[in-house]
């Protein structure tokens, strides 16, 4: 901390350091992107067709799955996948308690029973340790959320809802590129029974607004998603099952098909400036206390957030937000705690490494067009913050 003097922030001027920069990243594709949406445009094939049909296959060889369906969103993606799975009324589904919303509330919009589990607290992804204790006769599915960009430990949770005979349902919306380490090593989306992701203009792989995919190997399964995503209807006006409008537009599948081609270039720029941030917060002394930096685990993680756990993170999220620096707590409070969920009767202190995290958790920013100028601003900031008690 003897540099914590130069960089206080009282004497040098802050560096702006936006939270995204969706604008420069759609620069770098600009030419393509507006011809090929001029190409839709003059079309008139608005929804669904064969610029879906591209997409979903493009999709499908990134992933390494035998199919891929494009979807709204990737919330729509996960109610399509339990519906596919006809999970309802009465049936229970296990998920991490820290994590976005979606994950529990399509289950519950279903009205089966969210039955939450702690995280792991290095990878914040569910404990799998801890999944076969919450196992009854009215368990489905389980559904691991690859969080901020890292597999979950999907090997022993494979095998043990094999041995349950319970559907594994991947929320790989954060997690798009994400692989086991060595040979073969799998994608997220590709190892369980299906997999979800999301297009959300801030996902790794972001589209123009709302869009998602889900991904599976099970013929039957895709048969029914696709029906499902027009009303449960395989033909015009004749409905098999009661589905939902879970459409995707034709000018997303157009960008994303673009987009996917520079997925694999972006994800090693991610790599890149997450390592270089742990260099220089290792440098300045602070980790790993004040600052626990992200950890890699079993599987290459693609970023989608670059996640501290920091002493202080409510002073400190301010004081960076004072001085124009983007951060964001994601998420600052569990599953079991939202009211929405009050009647499950989960209890304060119920899964103690989940409110942890929503206690500590800070994302920096992190993209692709992030420069060493700004990444040097953004620690320099912390530097002074935590100088400032010394």
């Amino acid at each position: 901390m003897a540099s914590a003097a130069r960089n206080d922030q009282s004497t040098v001027k802050p560096v702006p350091v936006p939270p995204l920069n969706l604008a420069a990243g759609f620069a770098a594709i600009r030419d393509e992107a507006l011809a090929e949406l001029t190409a839709v445009a003059e079309s008139g094939y608005y929804v669904l067709g064969p610029k879906v049909s591209a997409f979903e296959e493009a999709l499908a060889r990134y992933c390494g799955v035998q199919h891929a369906l494009g979807v709204s969103s990737g919330t729509d993606a996960l109610l399509a996948a339990l519906m596919a799975l006809g999970i309802g009324a009465g049936d229970e589904v296990i998920v991490p308690t820290f994590t976005f919303f979606a994950t529990a509330g399509c289950v519950a919009r279903l009205g089966a029973r969210p039955v939450f589990c702690d995280i792991e607290p290095r990878t914040f992804n569910i404990d799998v340790a801890r999944v076969d204790r919450l196992i009854t006769p009215r368990t489905k599915a389980v559904m691991p959320v690859h969080l901020y960009g890292q597999l979950a430990e999907m090997k022993p949770l494979l095998e043990l809802a094999e041995r349950h005979d319970l559907a594994v349902i991947e929320d790989a919306a954060q997690a798009i590129g994400s692989k086991a380490h060595g040979v073969g090593g799998g994608m997220a989306g590709s190892f369980g029974t299906c997999g979800c992701l999301s297009f959300y203009p801030t996902k790794n792989l972001g589209a123009l607004g709302d869009a998602g995919a889900l991904l599976t190997n099970d013929d039957q399964l895709i048969d029914t998603a696709r029906q499902i995503r027009i009303h449960g209807s395989g033909h015009t006006y004749y409905h098999r099952v009661i589905g939902g409008n879970f459409r995707i537009d034709a000018l997303q599948a157009a960008l994303l098909t673009i987009k996917l081609k520079h997925l694999e270039e972006w994800t090693e720029q991610r790599r890149a400036r997450a390592a270089r941030y742990t260099e220089l917060l290792q440098a300045a002394g602070l980790t790993p206390d004040p600052l626990q930096p992200p950890y890699e685990g079993n599987s290459r993680h693609v970023y989608h957030q670059y996640v501290l756990r920091a002493s202080r993170r409510d002073e400190l999220a301010a004081y960076l937000k004072e001085r124009s620096i983007g951060c964001g707590v994601y998420y600052p409070l569990c599953l079991h705690q939202q009211e929405c969920f009050g009647h499950l009767g989960y209890q304060p202190g119920a899964f103690p490494h989940g409110e942890a995290a929503a206690a500590q958790v800070l994302a920096l920013p992190i993209y692709p067009e992030l420069t060493e100028l700004q990444q040097q601003a953004v620690v320099d900031a912390i530097v002074a913050f935590y100088a400032r008690s010394v």
